[in-house]
This record gives C-alpha cells, sequence and structure tokens, in this order.
C-alpha cells in the first residue's frame, strides 16, 4: 500500500479546512477531484477520516489519530524536497577532499578559495594525509577527491593528470653542494641523507632511482617532509624531496636546486573512486581545478 503525497496533503487541508469546498480552494482541485482522493485514502487505510454531515466535515478518532503524523510526513518530505533542490543548486553541502601535505600546503588553498568564491554556502573538509593515506580515504569513501602522486595500482580508482613533479635536491646553507645551480644524480649519493620512512613512495622512488648509480647514504629517517626539513635545517645531511615542497623548504631556509639528469620525475593529480558518480559539489570541485591547469602555460614543476 502506498498512499501518495497529493492524497496525503488533501487530507490535511480538508483537517485544517472542515469543508470540502474550502480545501479544494486552498488545493486549486474541483471537490469531485478532492472527494476522490479522500475516498482513494480511506479504501487504502481501511475505514473513514471523516464524519460528513451537509454543511461540514470532521475527523473521526482514527482521523484525529492520522493527522499529526501526516503533517510530520509532509512537512519531513517538504524539507527533504527543499534540501536537495539547494544541493543540486549549490545552495547547501559539504565537500571533503583528501590531500597529501605537500599538495594541501602549496596548491590547494588557491583551488579552494576560487571554489569558496563561487559556492561559498558549500562546506569544505580537507584531510591533510600523506599520499597511502590519501589513497585509502578516497577508496573507503571518506573523501570525494584526492591529490596525489599517480597510484602505482589503481584499482578502484579515476586519476586525473594535473602536471608533472621533477624532485629537487634539498639541503643547508654551506653544504659542498650548494654552489651549484644543478647537481648531478649521482654526487647525491655519498652525502649523508635524510629518507622518508621505508614503505612510502617516495622512499621507494628515490631508492630505485639510487640502485643503479650508487647508493644512499641514509642517516635518519622519519615519517613526514616537512620533518626531512628540519633534519637539513640541522645540518644532518640532505635530500631529495618533490618539487611541490619547494615554498615549505624555503621557508625554513633551506636551498633547493634542480637534479641534472633527473631520474624523478612523477605525475601529479587528483584521483576519485570508480564507484558512482561524485556529488554534485565535488563535481564542481573537479572541473575547477581540470580548469584551472588547462589554463596553466606550464604543467610541470
Amino acid at each position: 500500500m502506498s498512499i501518495s503525497y497529493r492524497n496525503m496533503l488533501a487530507f490535511i487541508r480538508v483537517a485544517e479546512s472542515a469543508t470540502f469546498a474550502e480545501a479544494a480552494e486552498k488545493l486549486h482541485l474541483t471537490q469531485p477531484a478532492l472527494s476522490s482522493a479522500i475516498k482513494k485514502m480511506e479504501e487504502q487505510l481501511g475505514g473513514k477520516l471523516f464524519s460528513r454531515s451537509t454543511r461540514r466535515v470532521s475527523l473521526t478518532p482514527e482521523g484525529q489519530t492520522l493527522l499529526p503524523n501526516a503533517k510530520r510526513l509532509v512537512n519531513e518530505w517538504d524539507e527533504t524536497f527543499h534540501d536537495m533542490q539547494n544541493l543540486f543548486a549549490m545552495q547547501q553541502g559539504k565537500l571533503t577532499i583528501a590531500a597529501m601535505p605537500s599538495f594541501a600546503e602549496s596548491k590547494l588553498p588557491a583551488l579552494l578559495n576560487d571554489y569558496h568564491r563561487k559556492f561559498n554556502n558549500i562546506r569544505l573538509r580537507v584531510l591533510d594525509v600523506v599520499m597511502e593515506a590519501t589513497i585509502d580515504n578516497v577508496l573507503q569513501g571518506n573523501a570525494e577527491i584526492g591529490f596525489t602522486f599517480e597510484p602505482e595500482i589503481a584499482d578502484g580508482l579515476i586519476f586525473k593528470p594535473l602536471f608533472t613533479d621533477e624532485f629537487i635536491a634539498v639541503m643547508y646553507p654551506g653544504h659542498p653542494l650548494a654552489m651549484q645551480d644543478t647537481v648531478p644524480w649521482h654526487e647525491l649519493l655519498s652525502h649523508p641523507f635524510i629518507a622518508m620512512n621505508r614503505g612510502s613512495a617516495v622512499r621507494r622512488w628515490t631508492e630505485q632511482a639510487a640502485q643503479g648509480p650508487g647508493q644512499l647514504n641514509i642517516i635518519a629517517e622519519t615519517g613526514q617532509l616537512g620533518s626531512v626539513g628540519q633534519f637539513i635545517a640541522q645540518g644532518m645531511g640532505i635530500s631529495v624531496v618533490p618539487a611541490i615542497c619547494r615554498q615549505q623548504m624555503e621557508s625554513r631556509g633551506l636551498l633547493c636546486c634542480a637534479i641534472k639528469d633527473n631520474p624523478l620525475k612523477k605525475p601529479v593529480g587528483m584521483i576519485r573512486s570508480q564507484r558512482g558518480g561524485l556529488s554534485v559539489a565535488a563535481g564542481e570541485f573537479w572541473q575547477l581545478c581540470e580548469r584551472a591547469y588547462t589554463r596553466s602555460e606550464n604543467n610541470s614543476l
């Protein structure tokens, strides 16, 4: 049994008006059409909802029981309908994004600012997590969009490249390599090296690149690129980091330079789940990011 919204509203209007004529006028219906709607509803429920006289109608005890519940259901539907209209019109909603810290600090703020200026009723939440956690959050549905290096295993994901990151060498002022504008890759291998923790993608890529000409002289490792910079600032060693960390490293007084014959060039972009589509809010942000990097004259760092 399914009672239509229209018939439920007709019942409420008759109960509030006490006459079919008045209720029919409010509903912009003919009296026969209104009477038919009430009759159908009574047949579906299995009993009378109104006691009828020549002048007025009044609720039966069963009708009195139904009225507050009917009002609640209609109000909930009206609110739900209104909320959905607002969602599709971008008048309310939320958007959760996951991003590796290097992107969250360097690139994401400008993108979010452009989005917020256009859709200021959308509440934004950013999960500032490492690459692996960014991927997991998107796969698990905790975030609709993630910003990360291209996943090596992309099962269940859609990846949209935005630019290519060429890793850079980072060192403290006064380091023997600091006088060079460009550092050959092989010269980095003999110096004390600050690495990311084993298991991270950056650590894996760096070690893979070092296996040809030599081995890294790792003297310390950490789980965050920001901590890598802190160790270098103390004069403990040098490192190789994504170029999107340049601003973060230079803010600590460190020197960044290009790597000659650089073996570390990785696409950076957006990911989303292959399961289902994006919400309207997420879809607008995805398109905004695509347009922003399409307009860019230089898609590499």
